[in-house]
């Protein structure tokens, strides 16, 4: 089970009207107006908006919606169940409210519309709503037995259309790009490569980047609501760590390259105790006479009787 909240609107001719209206609309619950005709609809929301006038964005609209896995137990009643307890548990209480199914897609879904605008004339706050509405759904579906996905790779892409087909696109080439690069800039770049837009949220008087978003055709979708994991903290601190893990792994040798270095270390160790070795060998024969080893040349053959005085002449001067 999830929720899909959009930004309070200000028209609820227009929401009543696209919900109300479709061949495949079911009319589940209401609670403070008229259900006999649809401008009676309108006409009691506007009424009761009057007594804030000062709140321009009274329409409050939550759409539900299940996994197809649970749609053959999830009847008109429980449905309507669900979404009561549902408002009850996020303080959407004592309004106008407006309870319709639709059949037009393979999961079963429900939408609410909500007059912002309580029967006292107070507002009822839409601070935190997507926070709040994550751990709710979360507990109803426990609560009920409602299946659980598991995460997105289980969704069939092939089965989606409009607005769900774009995040789910976007959810899968974002993840791949994202393990290409070290830094939003260069995600941004590989993105646009392949027709996404990536646009930055920037804080107020400031160039700090707060939230991203991404755009495919006409539809924009911010970093969260694809997925969690994809808002602008989550990103960029997951290509922190990843642009990390890559710096310590070039500069981390092998273990081929390890072993390299330990066996020339000890190499050269060896061919340092060498040269030690004779050097001190030198120092201590340095004094003594170089004894050659050449081959001595031989002597030329003397005539019998001769070359005695020059033998002796020759001993004479040494």
């Amino acid at each position: 089970m999830i929720a899909k909240i959009p930004k309070p609107g200000r028209s609820f001719g227009g929401v009543v009207e696209y919900n109300v209206l479709r061949k495949d609309a079911e009319l589940l619950f209401a609670d403070g107006i008229r259900t006999d005709h649809v401008k009676h609809m309108i006409a009691d929301f506007n009424m009761q908006r009057k007594l804030n006038p000062g709140l321009g964005q009274a329409v409050g609209h939550i759409a539900l919606g299940f996994s197809a896995n649970d749609k053959g137990r999830l009847t008109n009643d429980l449905m309507t169940a669900i979404a009561k307890d549902y408002l009850q548990r996020m303080k959407i209480e004592n309004t106008q409210v407006l309870i319709v199914r639709h059949q037009d897609k393979a999961h079963p879904h429900l939408h609410i519309v909500y007059n912002r605008v309580n029967n006292d004339g107070k507002t009822i706050a839409d601070n935190f709503q997507q926070y709040k509405s994550i751990k709710i759904t979360k507990a109803l579906t426990l609560q009920h037995g409602l299946y659980i996905a598991l995460d997105k790779k289980q969704v069939k892409r092939e089965q989606l259309k409009g607005a769900d087909k774009v995040k789910y696109e976007l959810y899968d080439k974002i993840k791949a790009a994202s393990k290409q690069v070290n830094t939003i800039g260069e995600l941004k770049q590989i993105l646009a490569k392949q027709g996404i837009t990536t646009q930055y949220k920037l804080k107020s008087g400031s160039l700090e980047i707060q939230g991203v978003s991404f755009s495919k055709g006409k539809y924009t979708f911010k970093g969260s609501e694809i997925d969690r994991s994809l808002s602008y903290g989550n990103l960029a601190k997951q290509l922190q760590e990843q642009a990390k893990e890559k710096q310590i792994v070039v500069q981390q040798p092998s273990l081929a390259q390890q072993l390299r270095e330990v066996l020339n270390s000890e190499r050269g160790k060896e061919q340092g105790s060498d040269r030690q070795a004779l050097s001190a060998a030198l120092d201590l024969f340095g004094h003594m006479p170089v004894i050659s080893t050449d081959p001595e040349p031989p002597r030329k053959r003397r005539k019998k009787g001769q070359g005695e005085d020059e033998e002796q002449s020759r001993g004479m001067k040494i």
